[in-house]
This record gives C-alpha cells, sequence and structure tokens, in this order.
C-alpha cells in the first residue's frame, strides 16, 4: 500500500489535530480530574461529523476510509484516552454493528441519530463471568408475543450510562452455545426495564463512563432483532475486529501524546549545565519511542488498508491493536522516566499517559487474546 495520505485525509487529519490542540488538550486534564462525560466536546465532535466518520452520508455520516477515520481517532486520543474511547465505542461497536447488520429501516431509525452525533452509541457484550469467554454469557432474550424478554446483566460497558442506543447481546437459545446467541437494539429512555447500576472508578481513561447494566423483565419489538437469531456471536467477532483497528489508533494516539510531552520537556529541563536532550540517554529514549509509535502507526494502516480492500485482515488488526497497545503502555512509561520526578506527579500530564495507555492491552481482546489470534492463523 501507498503510506502517504491523500490531500482529502490529510486535511481531515489537519482539522482534528486542529480541533483537539483548540478545544480538548486545554481541558483534558480537568476531563481526568473530574471523570465527567464531556458533553459539549462531543456536541462539537458531532458538529464537525467526527461522530459518524466511517458511515455513508444518507444515515448522517461522512463517508470517510478507514484510513482518514483512524487517523482523526488518532488525533483526538493525542488530546485525551477518554474522548477517544467514547468516539471508538460509539462507531466502531454500537454503530458499526447497526451499519453492518442492521435493516434499511433499522438504520434510518437508530444509525442516522448516532452518526449525526445526536444521540451516543454503547455495545453491550461482557459480563463478570463473560468477558474473553463470549458464550458463557448468561442475559437471556425470550420470545415473549411479537418481541423479546430481556433479562441478565452486562459489566464494563463503555458509554453504558449515558448512551441513547445500545447492542445488547443476550441468549436466545441457551443450549446453542455460541450459535444461540441474538443481538438486539435497545434504547433506554424507551424501555422499561433498562437499569443503570453504576459505573467503575477506574484507573485510567477518565471521562468514558463504564457501566454495569441490569435488565429486569426489558421487553422490546421483534423489529429490534438485529440480523436474525443466532447471529449474534459472529457479528460480534467481525464488529471487534474491525474495532482493533481503532484501538490501535487509540494507542498510537496516546503513544505520540507521551511523545510530544517527553520532547518537549527535554528541550526545556536543564541538568548539569545543559538541557537533558542533550544526554545520549535521553536521546535513545526519544529515538525508540519515536521508532515504536510510527510501527505501531504504519500497522494500523495496513489493517486499514486490508479492510477497505475487502481481504481478511483478522490476523492484521490483531497485531495492530496488540502491538500499538504495547508500544504506547511502553511509550507512555518512557515518558515518565524522562519527566523524572515530575512525571511521577499530576502536575504534567506523563502519568495521564501512562494510565490511559494500560487499558488498551486490556479491552477489546487482551493481549493474550490477541497473541492466541495471530498464532491460529499462522498455524491454520
Amino acid at each position: 500500500m501507498n503510506f502517504e495520505y491523500t490531500n482529502e485525509q490529510e486535511q481531515i487529519k489537519t482539522m482534528v489535530a486542529d480541533f483537539v490542540d483548540e478545544e480538548i488538550v486545554p481541558v483534558a486534564g480537568d476531563v481526568d480530574k473530574h471523570d465527567e462525560f464531556p458533553h459539549e466536546i462531543v456536541d462539537q465532535l458531532g458538529e464537525l461529523g467526527l461522530m459518524g466518520m466511517p458511515f455513508p452520508e444518507e444515515y448522517g455520516g461522512a463517508g470517510l476510509d478507514y484510513h482518514a477515520y483512524p487517523a482523526a481517532l488518532e488525533e483526538i486520543a493525542r488530546g485525551s484516552g477518554g474522548i477517544g474511547t467514547i468516539v471508538a465505542a460509539h462507531i466502531s461497536l454500537a454503530g458499526n454493528m447497526l451499519y453492518a447488520f442492521g435493516s434499511d429501516e433499522q438504520k434510518a431509525e437508530y444509525l442516522t441519530p448516532l452518526a449525526e452525533g445526536t444521540d451516543i452509541g454503547a455495545f453491550a457484550l461482557s459480563e463478570a463471568g463473560a468477558g474473553s469467554d463470549v458464550p458463557a454469557m448468561g442475559t437471556t432474550a425470550e420470545k415473549d408475543g411479537d418481541g423479546y424478554r430481556i433479562n441478565g446483566g452486562k459489566l464494563w460497558i463503555s458509554n453504558g450510562s449515558v448512551a441513547d442506543t445500545v447492542t445488547v447481546f443476550a441468549k436466545t437459545d441457551p443450549d446453542a452455545g455460541n450459535k444461540g446467541i441474538s443481538s438486539f437494539i435497545i434504547r433506554p429512555e424507551d424501555d422499561d426495564g433498562f437499569i443503570v447500576e453504576g459505573t467503575e472508578e477506574k484507573l485510567g481513561d477518565k471521562g468514558c463512563p463504564t457501566a454495569e447494566l441490569r435488565f429486569d423483565d426489558l421487553w422490546i419489538p421483534e423489529d429490534r432483532l438485529l440480523g436474525e437469531e443466532g447471529d449474534g456471536f459472529v457479528q460480534a467477532l467481525k464488529t471487534l475486529n474491525g474495532g482493533r483497528i481503532t484501538i490501535a489508533a487509540r494507542s498510537v494516539g496516546i503513544a505520540q501524546a507521551a511523545l510530544d510531552a517527553a520532547i518537549e520537556y527535554a528541550t526545556q529541563r536543564e541538568q548539569f549545565g545543559q538541557p537533558i536532550g542533550e544526554f545520549q540517554a535521553i536521546q535513545h529514549k526519544l529515538a525508540d519511542m519515536d521508532t515504536k509509535t510510527r510501527a505501531g502507526r504504519l500497522l494500523m494502516h495496513d489493517a486499514a488498508d486490508r479492510k477497505i480492500r475487502g481481504e481478511n485482515f483478522i490476523k492484521e488488526a490483531a497485531q495492530a491493536k496488540l502491538y500499538a497497545s504495547e508500544v504506547s503502555r511502553e511509550v507512555a512509561n518512557e515518558g515518565i522516566q524522562i519527566h523524572g520526578g515530575y512525571g511521577y506527579t499530576k502536575d504534567f500530564p506523563a502519568e495521564r499517559f501512562y494510565r490511559d495507555a494500560k487499558l488498551n492491552e486490556i479491552y477489546e481482546g487482551t493481549s493474550e487474546v490477541l497473541r492466541n489470534t495471530i498464532a491460529r492463523d499462522l498455524l491454520t
């Protein structure tokens, strides 16, 4: 592939970078400190068309390809890891479920407000006993008249407490294993029995609420079923596979933020009569940080390129997410080291980058699961 951005892609990346520098970077510390959903910033992202980047214009989206979208998301995450997760969960998970598997009527009714940024989306798959082991989920959806009655609960749901539309996975046939899982559209404001039990107090990723949800005899009409009964497990895998490209983008954005901060500090901080950036030990750290960040970005775009061309990209998406997520943590760690004692305080954002980076190795496929995915592809 050609690793150079087109003029349009470059313009989009520049536009988003300017918005991030002007609107997100100045408030990122406060978002982290107060851990409140940044409604004003999200509204602005919607007005700019950034809450529906990869979706067609007919559904209110911007029609961007999977090079421009991850590049834009990288910039958003560079400003705030939490806001990066808000956008990624909204688009890559909730939005892509509707776009890929929804009927024309479902896309018109539910995807359009998501893409326009007037609604917020969430993707409810994980449970306390069913994280990586999806078929172990306990949530059920039983036929009840001309609809379904859903009971159970979900955990670790990004945007879950603020979402207007939630794509939920439940067992329609508890005896059929992964072939008995289906997916549904839930509207929290409209559907009785949707309960937010609370939100998690997390190490990082602040500003994006991670909710525990409960469904108590929640009834929905049958036209809220996505696809056919039993399609849910495959739908989830396909959606998460594409989502790994955007978690790679979040990872690269955080790594770039940590690198930029370290470079700035290294040119300003003086010890022994000179800026610390003049010392070879610091130079080598910066060189490694930049090299790793660049490699993560290239893996991200390689997976995106395969997706655009309609090729199998399961291994490449897993590699991009695995490498970029571990690199983001390594680069953020070195950023703290370069800052010395100041890096361990909240006077500088270096420690925030480290806290935000760690999540990349856990959600949407842990590093261990991704290594299994890559190895399985190599051995079959």
